[in-house]
C-alpha cells in the first residue's frame, strides 16, 4: 500500500468516526449508557442482561401499527366470521400483537338461516377486501393505544362507503324509473271509485278491519346492513387488544383509561345467568317465556351467582326427573343460549318449577334474588291474526297481554324485570304495562334498541323502558360502545353476548372496562360460555388481590329503593304521555263526529 492510499484511508476512519459520534451524540447514547452503567454497579442485579434489556425497552419508541390482516374464520355456529389481525413495528421487528373475530347479523333481521349464510359470507368478503386494498395502508404508522383516533378513521372510511352504496342505489332506482317511463304506453284514466255502498254489513267490516290495522301496526322493516361494515367491530377491538397487550395490561383495564377513570376502584358486572328456556324453540307448548333470569342484587359476588346458578340447575333436574311421567315437565337438553329446555305449556308452570327449586335450596328468591323475564314477543306475534301467539294455538291481543304480564307479576313478586314484553310498535300497551306495573317491576328493551353508528339514525327507545340491553355490534367500535354506555348513566345497561359469539372472553373485559352494571351471558353451559364466566371469576379474583374491587356499600342497601326510583319516575313520565294520548285520541273523535 502507497502512502497516499494510507493516507486517505486513515481520513476515511477518521470521518466516518466522526460521523458516528455525531450519531451517538444525536441519540444521547453516550448519556444512556454512562446511566445504565451507574444503575447496573448500584443494583448488580442477578441478571444483567434482563436488566439492561428492560432498561432499554423503556426508551425504545411506542409501537405502531405496521399492517392489518384479515382472515375468513368460523363461529359457534359454523358461520363465517371475520377475523382481524394487527401487526406492529416493536423495538425494530414486526411482530403479530393481537387479533379480534366478530361475527355478523343477528337472525332477526333477515328471514332464514340460508339468508343468514349468505349475507354473512358477501359481508366477510367485503371486509377482507377493504383490509387488503385500503384499511391497512390507511391505519399503518398509527399507535393502537390512541383508540379514539383510530376508531373515527374506521367511522369515516364506512360513513364513505355507506353513502356511496346509498348514491349507488338512488341511481339503480332513477334508471329503473326512467325505464318504466319510457316503456309504459299512456294509460286511460283509471274509473272513479264506487260510491259508498248503504250495505251496513260491509261497513261494519270495514271497521273491523281498520280497527284491527290500529291496534296492530305492521313491523318496520329491518334497515339492511351494509356489507362489509363488521370490519369496524373487528378492527377496533383488535387495536384495543393490541394496546392493552404492549402496555402488558388487562383489557379490561386498558378500556378504563380510555374512559379517564382512575383504576383505584373497580366494579364489577353483575352477570345475568339464564336458568330455563321454555321458548318457541323448546317443545312444549309455551312460547313466552324465552329465558328465565336470574337477577341478583350486588350483594352476590360473580362466583356466588355462578355457584348459585349451577346449584339451581341440578335441582330443576332433579325435580323435572321425579316428576316426570307424572305431571311434571321433563329436561329435554339445553337451548342455544345454554340453559335448561323444559317441555312446558304453561308459564305458572316453569315459575312453580323454578320457584320450589329455589326454597329447596334455601335462596332468597324476592329478596336478594330476584328474576327477569326474557319475552322476545317481537318473535310471537301472528300479524294476519294480529295477535302474539304466547302458547300453542292460545293467540293474545297487545291489551290481553298487558293484563297477562300484570297477573304474573302480581302472583309472583319475585318478577322484577321484563325484557321486550311487546314489539317495539305497540307503544300504547308499553306505556300502560308501565303505568301498572312500574312501580315494581322494570322493563328492558334489547331488539327494540340498536345504538347506531354517526351515519345511521339512532331509534328511540319504546316509552316506559328504563333499563336498556346494549350489544357490542358488527358496526360499532369500541368508541361507539363507550358512548352508548356513558349515555345510559340514568338507568341500568346490560351488556348481553349473543351464543354465535365466538369463544373466546374478549367481552367480558370490555364489559368491566367499559363500566356496564349487567353482563348477560346465558346459561351454564358450553365451553365458549364457560370461559367468559371463568374469565368473570378471574377478574373478581385479580381485583381482590390487588384491592381495588369496588364496592358501593351505598348501592348495595339501596339498590331495591333506586329501583322504585327509577320506575316511579317512569310511571309518571308514562302517566303524562297517556292522558295526551287520550286527549288526541277524543280530539279524532270530535273530528270524525263533525265530518
Amino acid at each position: 500500500m502507497s502512502f497516499k492510499s494510507f493516507l486517505k484511508a486513515e481520513q476515511e476512519f477518521y470521518e466516518l468516526k466522526c460521523r458516528a459520534a455525531e450519531y451517538y451524540r444525536a441519540n444521547r447514547v453516550p448519556q444512556t449508557l454512562e446511566g445504565l452503567l451507574n444503575q447496573l454497579f448500584e443494583e448488580k442485579p442477578g441478571d444483567v442482561y434482563g436488566y439492561m434489556a428492560n432498561y432499554f425497552s423503556r426508551l425504545a419508541h411506542a409501537p405502531v401499527i405496521s399492517s392489518i390482516v384479515g382472515w375468513e374464520v368460523y363461529d359457534s355456529r359454523g358461520e363465517v366470521a371475520l377475523q382481524a389481525d394487527v401487526y406492529c413495528v416493536v423495538r425494530n421487528e414486526e411482530k403479530l400483537v393481537c387479533s379480534a373475530v366478530i361475527t355478523g347479523a343477528d337472525d332477526d333481521g333477515v328471514e332464514s338461516r340460508d339468508a343468514v349464510a349468505d349475507h354473512q359470507q358477501a359481508s366477510v368478503a367485503t371486509a377482507l377486501e377493504w383490509i387488503r386494498e385500503q384499511l391497512s395502508a390507511m391505519l399503518c404508522g398509527f399507535n393502537p393505544a390512541h383508540q379514539t383516533q383510530l376508531d373515527k378513521v374506521l367511522s369515516d372510511f364506512v360513513m364513505a362507503r355507506y353513502l356511496e352504496e346509498q348514491d349507488a342505489h338512488s341511481r339503480e332506482r332513477k334508471s329503473e324509473e326512467e325505464e318504466k317511463r319510457s316503456e309504459s304506453a299512456p294509460e286511460a284514466m283509471p274509473p272513479f271509485p264506487p260510491s259508498q255502498s248503504k250495505d251496513k254489513k260491509g261497513g261494519e267490516k270495514g271497521k273491523k278491519q281498520n280497527s284491527v290495522d290500529k291496534l296492530v301496526p305492521p313491523p318496520e322493516l329491518p334497515v339492511p346492513e351494509l356489507p362489509g361494515a363488521m370490519v369496524v367491530a373487528a378492527v377496533s377491538l383488535a387495536a384495543a387488544k393490541s394496546a392493552a397487550s404492549l402496555s402488558a395490561v388487562p383489557l379490561y383495564k386498558h378500556i378504563i383509561t380510555l374512559r379517564d377513570q382512575a383504576l383505584s376502584s373497580v366494579f364489577m358486572p353483575v352477570p345475568l345467568l339464564t336458568v330455563l328456556s321454555c321458548g318457541k324453540a323448546s317443545a312444549g307448548k309455551l312460547n313466552l317465556l324465552e329465558e328465565l333470569i336470574l337477577l341478583p342484587t350486588r350483594t352476590h359476588s360473580p362466583t356466588q351467582i355462578i355457584r348459585m346458578g349451577h346449584e339451581l340447575q341440578r335441582e330443576i333436574k332433579r325435580i323435572a326427573s321425579t316428576a316426570a311421567g307424572k305431571t311434571g315437565p321433563a329436561v329435554l337438553g339445553i337451548s342455544e343460549g345454554g340453559a335448561l329446555q323444559l317441555g312446558i305449556d304453561r308459564p305458572e308452570q316453569a315459575l312453580d318449577l323454578l320457584m320450589e327449586a329455589c326454597a329447596n335450596l334455601g335462596l332468597p328468591v324476592g329478596k336478594e334474588l330476584r328474576l327477569a323475564i326474557n319475552c322476545a314477543a317481537h318473535m310471537l306475534m301472528d300479524y294476519p291474526k294480529g295477535k302474539y301467539e304466547v302458547m300453542v294455538g292460545t293467540l293474545k291481543s297487545p291489551d290481553e297481554l298487558v293484563d297477562m304480564y300484570v297477573g304474573l307479576v302480581s302472583k309472583y313478586p319475585a318478577i322484577t324485570a321484563l325484557i321486550d314484553p311487546f314489539r317495539k310498535e305497540d307503544v300504547e300497551q308499553w306505556l300502560k304495562l308501565s303505568s301498572l306495573i312500574g312501580q315494581s317491576c322494570c322493563l328492558i328493551t334489547e331488539a327494540a334498541v340498536s345504538p347506531c353508528p354517526r351515519w345511521r339514525e339512532a331509534k328511540p327507545l319504546p316509552p316506559g323502558v328504563t333499563w336498556v340491553t346494549l350489544r357490542f355490534h358488527s358496526e360499532m367500535t369500541l368508541t361507539d360502545l363507550l358512548h352508548a354506555v356513558s349515555e345510559r348513566r340514568d338507568g341500568e345497561s346490560i351488556l348481553a353476548v349473543s351464543s354465535e359469539e365466538v369463544g373466546d372472553d374478549t367481552l367480558v373485559d370490555v364489559a368491566v372496562g367499559v363500566g356496564v352494571t349487567f353482563i348477560k351471558l346465558g346459561g351454564l353451559s358450553g365451553g365458549g360460555r364457560m370461559n367468559k364466566y371463568n374469565r368473570l371469576q378471574s377478574i373478581e379474583q385479580e381485583l381482590q388481590e390487588q384491592g381495588i374491587l369496588g364496592m358501593d356499600l351505598s348501592l348495595i342497601h339501596t339498590e331495591t329503593s333506586i329501583l322504585n326510583s327509577h320506575a316511579q319516575s317512569a310511571y309518571h313520565c308514562c302517566l303524562k304521555k297517556i292522558s295526551k294520548m287520550r286527549t288526541l285520541q277524543e280530539r279524532g273523535k270530535q273530528n270524525l263526529l263533525l265530518m
